[in-house]
């Protein structure tokens, strides 16, 4: 059993300007991209997507296509690359890892009561072993966010850690559902907590609620990792989803993950985006800069 000990105080952690963060969200909306930037961020964006299917209806043959997808993104533009991982239930993981075979796209699983954390600790620990045992290369799990608005910052350390010894040897990605949390100062205080307790990746949403990702609760989070980085001399990476549909948008988080954390951060092992209709959008675009025309939406996969 994981025991709490030499934990920071989390109640001190920093207070967030609300009015200075979001300003400065906003000014990397407003940088000026030239054109072959432009396109080497849209492929580098592309390459940093996690493809996701979350649904009740999930099958084997929708895994499998999403699989496929991820391979061959668009055959008539070569030399794209893959996407990051393909994140899937517990339940599909094989399934993912089969089709996905040696390409090198990691398979990423949720676990732990996925979206809503409402389980006892030992089912989110099965869930979670169940998940690496089928061949997960990454967990994504969810905090308990009842237990943290009410203060037992301890329990959602612990419970962290636990699912962190766990994975293994596969990375855990920690959603905080920031949209749940209701402030800067509380999205500041669980990224403190979770990079603490052992994650690797700390992650802003589920997708299943609204807010998801926003620039200004990313920019706290990136200045967690930032100041954890400074602290400990580990690096944590970072994944923002939900919300994330327009290649332009892609890029200003780009702006703000180089400026913020520079260019060590600048690619798929320390960023993802969890957006799998971004996917397209950056096709699109990509197929505009090199043929001068968008091509129609029907020419690209919704799966």
């Amino acid at each position: 059993m994981i025991v709490t000990k030499n934990i920071p105080d989390f109640t001190a952690s920093p207070h967030i300007d609300q009015v200075g963060v979001e300003e400065r969200a906003s000014r990397f909306t407003k940088r000026s991209i030239k054109n072959e930037t432009k396109i080497n961020g849209l492929k580098l964006a592309l390459n940093m997507i996690d493809l996701t299917t979350l649904e009740g209806k999930d099958t084997d043959g929708k895994v499998k296509q999403l699989c496929y997808k991820a391979l061959h993104l668009h055959d008539a533009y070569p030399g794209l690359p893959t996407v990051a991982a393909i994140c899937v239930y517990p339940s599909m993981v094989k399934v993912a890892k089969q089709a996905l075979g040696d390409s090198g796209v990691k398979v990423a699983s949720v676990a732990t009561a996925f979206p809503s954390g409402q389980a006892p600790r030992d089912i989110k620990l099965r869930d979670t072993k169940f998940a690496v045992a089928n061949g997960a290369d990454e967990v994504d799990m969810v905090i308990s966010r009842g237990k943290f608005l009410s203060g037992e910052y301890n329990f959602v350390f612990d419970e962290i850690a636990a699912v962190k010894e766990a994975c293994g040897s596969a990375r855990l990605k920690v959603i905080l559902e920031t949209g749940e949390l209701g402030s800067y100062d509380k999205v500041r205080r669980a990224s403190d907590i979770a990079m603490y307790a052992g994650a690797d990746f700390i992650k802003t949403s589920t997708g299943k609620i609204s807010p998801a990702a926003t620039m200004p609760v990313t920019l706290v989070m990136l200045e967690a990792i930032r100041d954890f980085y400074y602290k400990t001399g580990k690096r944590i990476a970072m994944k923002p989803a939900g919300g994330i549909s327009k290649s332009k948008l892609a890029l200003h988080y780009l702006v703000m993950l180089n400026e913020v954390l520079g260019e060590a951060w600048m690619n798929n092992e320390w960023f993802r985006f969890g957006a799998s209709s971004l996917a397209n959008d950056i096709l699109m675009q990509l197929m505009k800069q090199r043929t001068g025309v968008y091509q129609s939406a029907n020419y690209f996969s919704i799966d």
